[in-house]
């Protein structure tokens, strides 16, 4: 496979990751892999297929081809190959939660000699090197390591690296419990995705998004957080970016927890995690989610005296009557009974 052949293959699966054919896209990718013989296709490739993992939640997969490349930028010669490859087996690294090691390679991306991609890729750098102290809970070291990532960001007008870095001090100050600054700086990142992002991944948007809710949520502004939470997930389902469900699962719970409504978190887990597998094809994991589902509906007794349907399934405003019975306010609303049945001094509640 020749110089051309090779370049057209990786974007034949750019254009099917970007489509959310990620499968094909990997398949392309692979073939690239075993018949091209051009050392610099074969680098490309092989960044692609570091990202790729990385957003499907696949680590240990991602470390590998992080190191083959590091070997392909070694037979190449090449001193911006090398620091793209180091920086790659740093997020890696990262991804695992081998924060040290992280660390380690971070410095040698610093200690390269100077490099065309030095100003581009240093902000990057600086950006995992924060990443990894936050981990380690080296706070100091770590706000130090995002603010200069973010001088290389202003210093280069690279709003998508500024973008990443408010998202990252929004969860250095969530675990500094300075929850004002939490909140601002994943807002600061959407607005950058509003401003600038039109032709940016929908990635950038699903993390502000996150981020904003988790803030939300400690500040107490529940409904807010759910909102982001709810928009971060979609994005998240409709790419297949693995690790962001979870963490959209997680935050979830949080939110219901601090609502106290935990039976209904429950279901919402359940209920996510069944259009999770669902999209993946995996139909022993989704039999198994969509019986605990119906299971927790009938401990909880949690179904609408008026269309029989279960609370929790989807997103549906309720109405409790001073019965104690739950309805969707859909179904009173659709008898012409509600007005006249359910005063505002009644207990609502929103499920989300």
């Amino acid at each position: 496979m020749g110089q051309d052949q090779t370049k057209q293959q990786i974007e034949k699966g750019l254009q099917l990751y970007q489509s959310n054919q990620t499968e094909k896209a990997l398949h392309v990718w692979m073939k690239v892999l075993e018949k091209s013989a051009d050392l610099v296709g074969r680098f490309r490739v092989l960044g692609c297929l570091v990202t790729a993992h990385s957003e499907m939640g696949r680590y240990k997969e991602m470390l590998k081809f992080a190191v083959v490349q590091i070997d392909t930028a070694r037979e190449l010669e090449d001193a911006d190959f090398l620091l793209e490859s180091y920086l790659n087996l740093a997020r890696s690294n990262e991804k695992l939660c081998e924060f040290h090691k992280t660390i380690s390679y971070c410095k040698t991306c610093v200690g390269l000699p100077g490099t065309r991609a030095g100003a581009q890729l240093g902000g990057q750098v600086s950006l995992s090197m924060g990443n990894a102290f936050l981990g380690l809970s080296l706070f100091q070291k770590a706000l130090e390591s995002f603010e200069k990532a973010l001088r290389y960001a202003h210093n280069n007008d690279d709003a998508m690296l500024e973008c990443r870095v408010c998202c990252s001090l929004g969860s250095f100050y969530a675990q500094v419990k300075d929850y004002e600054k939490a909140l601002f700086f994943p807002c600061k990142a959407a607005e950058l995705v509003s401003d600038y992002g039109k032709g940016w991944s929908l990635k950038y948007r699903a993390m502000s998004q996150y981020h904003m809710a988790v803030a939300y949520r400690l500040l107490g502004h529940l409904g807010s957080a759910m909102e982001c939470c709810e928009e971060s997930m979609k994005i998240a389902l409709q790419h297949g970016d693995r690790p962001l469900q979870a963490l959209c699962l997680l935050c979830f719970a949080d939110i219901h927890r601090s609502r106290g409504d935990l039976e209904l978190s429950q279901l919402k887990l359940h209920c996510l995690s069944e259009s999770i597998y669902r999209s993946k094809g995996l139909q022993r994991e989704l039999r198994a989610h969509v019986v605990r589902f119906h299971e927790c509906v009938e401990e909880t007794e949690l179904y609408c005296g008026l269309c029989g349907e279960s609370i929790g399934e989807r997103n549906s405003r309720l109405q409790a009557l001073p019965c104690s019975h739950i309805f969707h306010l859909r179904g009173l609303l659709a008898c012409g009974q509600g007005a006249a049945r359910v005063s505002v001094g009644y207990a609502r509640a929103q499920l989300a």
